[in-house]
């Protein structure tokens, strides 16, 4: 079988506009392929050339490749199922910063440059005052002000010449601390003051939020099956779904520059994307985390079955539609459908979604994603969420244990399989401590645990109790406990 640079593909000479620090599967099918749809609709006209920024990993098959590869994307939309593939064309170059520094670094000086896009992961975007203006710096912020630097230099205060630049870091105000850090590097190695003013008013530091999950490579019997269907190879492969959102934040209006939007992509520029982050967060994290636990406990193992089954189908559903969605500060009908979406999403034919790997750090996750939908929950309507306060009751159930070993608890569920619990060591500590009291006592401990949920849960009037009721329920009988919230 002929591979993927032996096929009849038209590659337009354009000049790069963007600078890609990662080139993980996320960005690839996600920013590189929004990007080659624009291109090729006439709407961009620009590609993209990606930074290798850490050591760990090799650029040999984008090489080999010419930078060429495969995005399918896969899953249910609107309905119907989907299984699209495309190749793309969007990615001139792949460059090592390290081995190829001085090809990076003139990559600076280009008179088309414009944005910067990274995904270094959540740790980033961090301040490394270690960092060094004389070799290349270690962490992502070092290696950007280095790079911007090389750029004021060459062309000076130029407005024209300063870029927009879009991190997709899963953290809150990306841009905003990115911003912060690149500042800060400016000031520990003294670089002029001019290069300051030229950040503040000539760059633009969006802040962004994303959404797509992508599974990269397939295993080697689904690869196989995919290059049948294509009829090349490519080492290079991408999976996602097909669900797409970004969302883009910027003081000033970029979508002129970027008009992803006009090429018909899931992409909103707003001065404002908290309404956004608040609805994926609710919506699709909090429907996982209020859902995952319990369902482990009924038996269920992924995300996919949990979605066919009657009983816990409607479960998922109904703590969405009736109990999370209707607290969230955007259009009723913006929001249902986004849920749709969610479900949808989570019906994907494709994509075995373990809940146990979803069960990771559900202490911090139930907080963050679930705990502000009760709160409002309970202020608009004066009572407790009935199916979210299950949740929290699933949350304990689903921690229960007493033996801790290695920095994991292990628990078992009714059909006497093991599993492990994973979370930081003070919260493993807590439930090993206290699983074995009486449940009354157990549920009171963990509900007023100020450390974990920020606040007293116990103050809610009737909340211990109604956790108390599930609690024991769920530890007799998770399927009857699940039958019997659905049906109060």
């Amino acid at each position: 079988m002929k591979n993927i640079t032996e096929q009849n593909i038209v590659r337009n000479e354009r000049p790069i506009k963007v600078i890609q620090f990662g080139e993980g599967n996320f960005l690839r099918a996600f920013v590189d392929y929004m990007i080659d749809i624009a291109n090729e609709k006439g709407f961009f006209d620009g590609n993209i050339a990606i930074i290798k920024p850490i050591s760990f990993g090799s650029l040999e098959r984008f090489n080999k490749q010419d930078n060429l590869y495969t995005v399918v994307l896969r899953g249910k939309e609107n309905g119907k199922t989907v299984n699209d593939k495309r190749i793309i064309t969007s990615v001139s170059k792949a460059i090592d910063a390290a081995d190829d520094y001085e090809e990076y670094m003139a990559l600076a000086e280009l008179d088309s440059l414009r944005f910067v896009v990274s995904n270094t992961t959540e740790a980033g975007i961090v301040l490394d005052e270690k960092d060094s203006m004389e070799a290349l710096p270690s962490s992502y912020p070092g290696k950007l002000t280095k790079f911007l630097y090389k750029r004021f230099m060459k062309f000076g205060a130029d407005a024209d010449k300063g870029l927009i630049i879009l991190p997709v870091e899963l953290i809150e105000n990306n841009g905003g601390k990115l911003k912060e850090c690149v500042l800060a590097l400016a000031d520990i190695w003294n670089l002029p003051a001019e290069f300051k003013t030229w950040i503040n008013e000539k760059n633009i530091f969006c802040s962004t939020l994303v959404d797509r999950i992508v599974t990269g490579y397939p295993g080697a019997e689904t690869a196989s099956k995919i290059y049948d269907e294509i009829g090349y190879t490519d080492e290079l492969i991408d999976v996602g779904e097909p669900f797409a959102l970004w969302v883009i934040e910027s003081d000033k209006d970029i979508s002129a520059e970027l008009p992803l939007d006009k090429a018909g992509l899931p992409v909103v520029f707003t001065d404002n994307q908290k309404p956004y982050r608040e609805r994926k967060v609710r919506v699709l994290n909090g429907a996982h985390t209020s859902s995952v636990l319990a369902a482990y406990l009924c038996g269920f193992d992924i995300v996919r079955d949990c979605m066919y089954d009657t009983l816990m189908g409607k479960f998922v559903r109904s703590v969405v539609c009736d109990e999370i969605a209707p607290q969230v500060s955007l259009p009723a009908d913006d929001v249902r459908a986004f849920a749709d979406s969610v479900f949808e999403r989570f019906e994907n034919p494709f994509i075995d979604h373990a809940l146990l790997s979803i069960s990771l750090n559900s202490v911090s996750k139930w907080k963050a994603r679930v705990l502000p939908s009760f709160k409002d929950y309970v202020k608009n309507n004066g009572t407790l969420p009935k199916l979210i306060t299950f949740s929290f009751a699933a949350l304990l159930a689903f921690y229960t244990s007493d033996t801790l070993d290695n920095g994991v608890l292990t628990a078992k569920r009714e059909n006497g399989d093991s599993y492990t619990v994973r979370d930081d060591e003070s919260v493993l500590k807590f439930f090993a401590e206290n699983s074995s009291k009486a449940s009354c006592e157990f549920v009171k401990l963990a509900a007023e645990n100020k450390a974990f949920w920020g606040e007293d849960l116990s103050l809610y009037e009737g909340f211990t109790a109604e956790v108390n009721k599930w609690y024991d329920l769920i530890q007799r009988d998770a399927n009857e406990a699940l039958k019997a919230v659905l049906e109060a």
